[in-house]
């Protein structure tokens, strides 16, 4: 009898063992991998957001780091691991909704 409550602690811990695993590791992984592939794939001319919530332009990729212009000519020295995303194109900017709500609000 005792051998049969061995063998069922044992397969209750690889049950559980796997649940954590799916859980918690692989989907972290999975979010890792993709960060590293963001920072990897960074260059001149991408729009980016950090982890700070600055928007800028990729200016130059060094080994670590990143210059970003912010506006008006700033130029800001990041960590590439504090980039979170990349804004895409279709995304209208600041400059282009504040007009558009100004249209809007004269008609």
């Amino acid at each position: 009898m005792e051998g049969g409550g061995a063998l069922s602690l044992i397969v209750l811990l690889a049950v559980f063992g796997g649940i954590f695993y799916f859980l918690l590791i692989r989907p972290q992984r999975k979010k890792q991998q993709k960060h590293d592939d963001l920072v990897k794939n960074l260059k001149r001319g991408d729009k980016i957001v950090t982890a700070g919530g600055i928007h800028g332009e990729v200016t130059r990729v060094l080994d670590d780091s990143l210059l970003i212009e912010v506006e008006d000519g700033t130029v800001i020295r990041f960590q590439q691991d504090s980039v979170v995303e990349t804004v895409s194109e279709d995304v209208p900017s600041e400059d282009e909704q504040i007009d558009e709500l100004d249209e809007e609000g004269s008609s």
